[in-house]
């Protein structure tokens, strides 16, 4: 099945460049700084009124814990797609500005959770000023010590979540919101055993009746769930060429549209997530792989039989696509992986620019057929042929000669921000992933 399209718009050559506006990546990611800066003023607003109450060591932990099973569970797999299936249930009935504000959804996780840690680490660092300056209790050192771990165990992660240490060391990023994040569930455990030992209550009473117990308990649920559902999946390896490994597996059922699935050669090493080319009603799916570091370097050099998976794949922000009438699809090179699944498999009018070098050479005929058989009036621009085009302008045209609703743009980060950004600055509702954390 093959989508509607859109009129396809007249490209001879590059268009005109757009004309520049400041700071467009600030302007692409402004939800997701509202977003933070309302978790940050809720914690603010709860601080106030905890000062004026009287603040206690017990007050500062609870809301640590808050903010650590806020950071943690809205970005579990299961939550994010809720998140993703109530927006997208969203009526096209209902005004443009309302649902271009509603599609912005995959920001409400971003600002949520990077709030909700910067936060929580606020609260760890006043639970332990505050316990400290305490009177003395017979476990107050080891209170004070599993404490501090936890502060040193969040600011080494948030500080290598920074936007720039991220892009320099993503390896780096990886292992310390792994590990860190475990070790941190593990340090908050024994936290609260310590804690609950140390009540003057009953330890069972004293434990059942913290609130962070059971925080704990929802936290250390889903980060269990999606290691319950590890898998080892064998799969067929193409590579069309030395840049890209087109990756064929089968989880068993459908896989669902607009989704994506984490991969790693062992279950505990790295671990990444690529867009899944699925079809309508079939359980086989494909991944594009490509070179972009050591990893995507080594996998498609090796081209291993197999593959392990975990948890569910998770919605990604092409399917805000369903809440419009009609998009723009802007794709650059291996961008192609999610836009592909919507237009096979949705039936919102679409036109397709894809930017990459000699597409037949570089992915293969078999998936440049997909394309075209799911939109005949897909543009291929060649940049081994004809340069780069300035995508701003590339967009706005199609917008305006197809008609259509929104843009959606998969590119590198760098491009995507700057092309979304400078699209809303025209009025233009677009959308791209952010790289928020």
């Amino acid at each position: 099945m093959s989508v509607a399209t859109l009129p396809v718009p007249a490209v001879t050559a590059a268009p005109a460049p757009a004309p520049q506006v400041a700071d467009p990546a600030r302007l692409a990611t402004r939800p997701m700084r509202w977003w933070l800066l309302a978790v940050l003023g809720a914690n603010l607003v709860a601080a106030g009124t905890l000062v004026v109450l009287g603040l206690s060591p017990a007050a500062a932990a609870t809301m640590a814990s808050i903010d650590v099973g806020l950071a943690a569970l809205i970005r579990q797999q299961d939550v994010v797609n809720g998140l993703f299936a109530l927006a997208t249930r969203t009526p096209r009935s209902w005004p443009l500005r309302v649902r271009a504000a509603i599609a912005q959804v995959h920001q409400v996780g971003a600002g949520v959770h990077v709030g909700a840690a910067i936060s929580a680490i606020a609260w760890f660092l006043a639970f332990t000023v505050l316990t400290a300056l305490a009177p003395p209790t017979p476990l107050r050192p080891a209170v004070l010590g599993i404490a501090a771990g936890i502060l040193v165990v969040l600011v080494v992660m948030a500080a290598l979540a920074r936007p720039s240490a991220r892009e320099r060391h993503h390896d780096r990023f990886e292992h310390s919101h792994r590990w860190g994040g475990w070790a941190s569930l593990a340090l908050f455990a024994a936290l609260t055993v310590v804690l609950a030992a140390d009540a003057p209550t009953s330890f069972a009473v004293a434990l059942a009746t913290t609130p962070g117990t059971w925080i704990l308990l929802a936290v250390a649920v889903a980060a269990v769930v999606p290691w319950l559902q590890l898998r080892r999946l064998p799969v067929t390896i193409d590579t069309p060429s030395d840049h890209v490994a087109l990756v064929t597996a089968d989880r068993g059922r459908p896989v669902r549209i607009g989704s994506a699935t984490r991969i790693a050669r062992h279950p505990l090493g790295q671990w990444h997530a690529f867009a899944t080319v699925a079809r309508p009603d079939r359980s086989d799916f494909r991944l594009a792989v490509s070179r972009a570091g050591n990893w995507t370097g080594a996998f498609i050099d090796d081209r291993p039989d197999h593959v392990w998976v975990r948890g569910v794949p998770t919605t990604g922000v092409g399917s805000v696509s369903r809440m419009f009438h009609g998009v723009v699809w802007i794709a650059t090179g291996s961008g192609i992986a999610p836009v592909l699944p919507h237009l096979l498999g949705e039936d919102t009018p679409a036109h397709l620019v894809w930017v990459t070098r000699n597409p037949e050479r570089t992915y293969g005929a078999e998936l440049v057929a997909d394309i075209r058989a799911a939109d005949p009036t897909a543009v291929f621009w060649d940049t081994d042929a004809n340069g780069k085009p300035d995508l701003v302008a590339l967009a706005a045209r199609a917008v305006a000669e197809t008609g259509a609703e929104a843009v959606v743009c998969i590119s590198n980060r760098r491009t995507t921000l700057r092309v979304v950004g400078e699209l809303r600055r025209r009025g233009i509702p677009a959308y791209g992933p952010i790289w928020d954390s």
